[in-house]
Protein backbone atom coordinates (compact mmCIF):
# COMPACT_ATOMS: atom_id res chain seq x y z
CA UNK A 1 0.00 0.00 0.00
CA UNK A 2 2.73 2.35 0.82
CA UNK A 3 4.77 1.88 -2.45
CA UNK A 4 0.99 2.59 -4.27
CA UNK A 5 1.21 5.71 -2.76
CA UNK A 6 4.68 6.58 -3.50
CA UNK A 7 4.16 5.92 -7.13
CA UNK A 8 0.72 7.96 -7.23
CA UNK A 9 2.25 10.80 -5.84
CA UNK A 10 4.71 13.13 -7.65
CA UNK A 11 8.12 11.77 -6.20
CA UNK A 12 9.00 9.58 -8.66
CA UNK A 13 9.22 10.49 -12.62
CA UNK A 14 7.07 8.86 -14.80
CA UNK A 15 10.20 7.74 -16.61
CA UNK A 16 11.75 6.17 -13.76
CA UNK A 17 8.53 4.34 -13.17
CA UNK A 18 8.95 2.99 -17.09
CA UNK A 19 12.15 1.68 -16.74
CA UNK A 20 11.70 -0.65 -14.02
CA UNK A 21 8.44 -1.94 -15.63
CA UNK A 22 10.68 -2.27 -18.98
CA UNK A 23 13.38 -4.20 -16.61
CA UNK A 24 11.39 -6.49 -15.08
CA UNK A 25 8.82 -7.29 -17.34
CA UNK A 26 8.37 -9.38 -19.96
CA UNK A 27 6.91 -8.96 -23.47
CA UNK A 28 3.56 -10.18 -22.96
CA UNK A 29 3.41 -8.13 -19.63
CA UNK A 30 4.66 -4.90 -22.55
CA UNK A 31 1.90 -5.49 -24.95
CA UNK A 32 -0.98 -5.75 -22.31
CA UNK A 33 -0.05 -2.83 -20.70
CA UNK A 34 1.48 -0.75 -23.56
CA UNK A 35 5.00 -0.40 -23.07
CA UNK A 36 6.99 -1.25 -25.51
CA UNK A 37 9.06 1.25 -27.54
CA UNK A 38 11.73 4.18 -26.01
CA UNK A 39 10.92 5.24 -22.84
CA UNK A 40 10.65 9.15 -23.38
CA UNK A 41 8.20 8.04 -26.05
CA UNK A 42 6.11 5.84 -23.74
CA UNK A 43 6.33 8.77 -21.28
CA UNK A 44 4.34 11.07 -23.74
CA UNK A 45 1.48 8.99 -23.98
CA UNK A 46 1.40 7.00 -20.89
CA UNK A 47 -0.58 8.59 -18.15
CA UNK A 48 0.54 8.04 -14.34
CA UNK A 49 -2.24 6.19 -12.93
CA UNK A 50 -1.86 3.60 -15.91
CA UNK A 51 2.01 3.03 -15.09
CA UNK A 52 0.65 1.93 -11.65
CA UNK A 53 -1.51 -0.05 -12.59
CA UNK A 54 1.10 -1.90 -14.26
CA UNK A 55 3.24 -1.56 -11.33
CA UNK A 56 0.76 -3.51 -9.10
CA UNK A 57 0.49 -5.91 -12.18
CA UNK A 58 4.03 -6.94 -11.80
CA UNK A 59 4.18 -6.77 -8.11
CA UNK A 60 1.62 -9.56 -7.94
CA UNK A 61 3.12 -11.76 -10.63
CA UNK A 62 6.60 -11.58 -9.64
CA UNK A 63 6.34 -10.56 -5.81
CA UNK A 64 8.96 -7.07 -6.34
CA UNK A 65 9.08 -5.20 -3.15
CA UNK A 66 9.41 -1.22 -2.76
CA UNK A 67 12.56 -0.42 -1.07
CA UNK A 68 12.37 2.96 0.83
CA UNK A 69 15.78 3.10 2.18
CA UNK A 70 17.49 3.23 -1.25
CA UNK A 71 16.37 6.48 -3.35
CA UNK A 72 18.28 6.00 -6.24
CA UNK A 73 17.58 2.18 -7.02
CA UNK A 74 13.97 2.29 -5.28
CA UNK A 75 12.84 -1.31 -6.41
CA UNK A 76 14.72 -4.58 -5.53
CA UNK A 77 13.34 -7.81 -6.64
CA UNK A 78 13.64 -11.25 -5.73
CA UNK A 79 14.88 -13.85 -8.48
CA UNK A 80 14.35 -11.96 -11.63
CA UNK A 81 16.90 -12.91 -14.14
CA UNK A 82 18.75 -10.84 -16.59
CA UNK A 83 18.20 -10.34 -20.08
CA UNK A 84 15.22 -10.26 -22.43
CA UNK A 85 12.52 -12.66 -22.07
CA UNK A 86 12.51 -15.40 -24.08
CA UNK A 87 8.71 -15.68 -25.19
CA UNK A 88 6.26 -14.26 -26.89
CA UNK A 89 2.43 -13.51 -26.85
CA UNK A 90 0.28 -12.89 -29.43
CA UNK A 91 -3.72 -12.72 -28.63
CA UNK A 92 -6.50 -15.01 -30.35
CA UNK A 93 -8.98 -14.03 -28.42
CA UNK A 94 -10.22 -11.55 -25.77
CA UNK A 95 -10.36 -12.89 -22.13
CA UNK A 96 -12.38 -11.18 -19.38
CA UNK A 97 -9.43 -8.94 -19.10
CA UNK A 98 -10.33 -9.40 -15.09
CA UNK A 99 -9.42 -12.56 -13.72
CA UNK A 100 -5.67 -12.89 -13.35
CA UNK A 101 -4.19 -15.78 -12.09
CA UNK A 102 -1.50 -15.30 -8.75
CA UNK A 103 0.98 -17.43 -7.81
CA UNK A 104 0.09 -20.72 -6.24
CA UNK A 105 -3.69 -20.52 -8.45
CA UNK A 106 -4.69 -23.86 -10.03
CA UNK A 107 -5.59 -22.80 -13.78
CA UNK A 108 -6.95 -25.16 -16.52
CA UNK A 109 -6.58 -24.81 -20.09
CA UNK A 110 -6.50 -26.03 -23.53
CA UNK A 111 -3.32 -26.38 -25.62
CA UNK A 112 -1.88 -27.71 -28.75
CA UNK A 113 1.78 -27.87 -29.21
CA UNK A 114 3.87 -27.41 -32.34
CA UNK A 115 7.58 -27.18 -32.78
CA UNK A 116 8.46 -24.78 -35.55
CA UNK A 117 8.33 -26.62 -39.20
CA UNK A 118 4.81 -27.22 -37.62
CA UNK A 119 4.99 -30.31 -36.22
CA UNK A 120 2.75 -31.40 -33.31
CA UNK A 121 4.15 -32.92 -30.15
CA UNK A 122 1.12 -32.61 -27.75
CA UNK A 123 -2.27 -31.31 -27.25
CA UNK A 124 -5.67 -32.00 -25.21
CA UNK A 125 -7.98 -29.88 -27.49
CA UNK A 126 -10.80 -32.60 -28.36
CA UNK A 127 -11.01 -32.85 -31.69
CA UNK A 128 -15.18 -33.76 -31.96
CA UNK A 129 -18.21 -32.91 -29.79
CA UNK A 130 -18.19 -36.39 -28.96
CA UNK A 131 -14.88 -35.92 -27.17
CA UNK A 132 -15.15 -32.91 -25.92
CA UNK A 133 -17.71 -34.15 -23.66
CA UNK A 134 -15.31 -36.52 -21.82
CA UNK A 135 -12.37 -34.47 -21.98
CA UNK A 136 -10.89 -32.21 -19.11
CA UNK A 137 -8.54 -29.37 -19.38
CA UNK A 138 -5.18 -29.78 -18.30
CA UNK A 139 -4.57 -28.32 -14.95
CA UNK A 140 -1.63 -27.23 -12.67
CA UNK A 141 -0.36 -24.57 -10.23
CA UNK A 142 0.78 -21.52 -11.54
CA UNK A 143 4.57 -20.19 -10.57
CA UNK A 144 5.88 -22.63 -8.25
CA UNK A 145 7.83 -24.51 -11.42
CA UNK A 146 5.59 -27.52 -12.41
CA UNK A 147 5.94 -27.08 -15.90
CA UNK A 148 8.58 -24.88 -18.13
CA UNK A 149 9.23 -21.46 -17.59
CA UNK A 150 7.93 -19.82 -20.89
CA UNK A 151 4.72 -21.63 -20.66
CA UNK A 152 4.20 -20.84 -16.60
CA UNK A 153 4.93 -16.85 -17.32
CA UNK A 154 2.81 -16.68 -20.10
CA UNK A 155 -0.30 -18.19 -18.12
CA UNK A 156 0.64 -15.52 -15.37
CA UNK A 157 -0.34 -12.83 -18.10
CA UNK A 158 -3.45 -14.30 -19.63
CA UNK A 159 -7.26 -13.61 -18.61
CA UNK A 160 -9.93 -15.96 -18.22
CA UNK A 161 -11.66 -17.10 -21.68
CA UNK A 162 -8.50 -15.86 -23.48
CA UNK A 163 -6.79 -17.75 -26.24
CA UNK A 164 -3.54 -17.18 -27.40
CA UNK A 165 -0.06 -18.08 -29.12
CA UNK A 166 2.80 -18.31 -27.55
CA UNK A 167 6.47 -18.62 -29.30
CA UNK A 168 8.83 -19.81 -26.61
CA UNK A 169 12.80 -20.02 -26.94
CA UNK A 170 14.77 -22.99 -25.69
CA UNK A 171 15.87 -21.17 -22.77
CA UNK A 172 12.76 -20.99 -21.27
CA UNK A 173 11.49 -24.56 -22.71
CA UNK A 174 13.60 -27.57 -22.24
CA UNK A 175 17.04 -26.35 -23.31
CA UNK A 176 19.82 -27.59 -24.87
CA UNK A 177 18.40 -31.09 -24.40
CA UNK A 178 15.04 -31.09 -25.54
CA UNK A 179 12.46 -34.06 -24.34
CA UNK A 180 13.10 -36.69 -26.65
CA UNK A 181 10.40 -38.94 -24.88
CA UNK A 182 7.95 -36.41 -25.94
CA UNK A 183 9.45 -35.72 -29.38
CA UNK A 184 11.34 -32.17 -28.40
CA UNK A 185 14.56 -32.24 -30.23
CA UNK A 186 17.28 -30.19 -28.33
CA UNK A 187 17.58 -26.55 -28.48
CA UNK A 188 13.54 -26.09 -29.75
CA UNK A 189 11.67 -23.27 -30.33
CA UNK A 190 8.21 -24.46 -28.87
CA UNK A 191 5.12 -22.64 -30.23
CA UNK A 192 2.05 -23.26 -28.20
CA UNK A 193 -1.98 -22.21 -29.06
CA UNK A 194 -3.87 -21.91 -25.41
CA UNK A 195 -6.79 -21.18 -24.48
CA UNK A 196 -7.42 -20.57 -20.50
CA UNK A 197 -10.53 -21.90 -18.95
CA UNK A 198 -10.66 -21.54 -15.58
CA UNK A 199 -8.48 -19.91 -12.33
CA UNK A 200 -9.32 -21.63 -9.21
Amino acid sequence: QQAARQLSSQQLPRQDLIKFLQDHGAAPFFAQHKLLGNIKNVAQTAKKDHLVTAYKHLFEMKNVKFSDDKPKDRMSEETLDEGPPKSTKSLLKKGDKTNFSQKGDVVHFWYAGTLQDGTGFDANIPTSSKKKKNAKPLSFKVGVGKVFRGGDEALWTMSKEEKARLEIEPEWAHGKKGQPDAKIPPKAKLIFEVELVDID
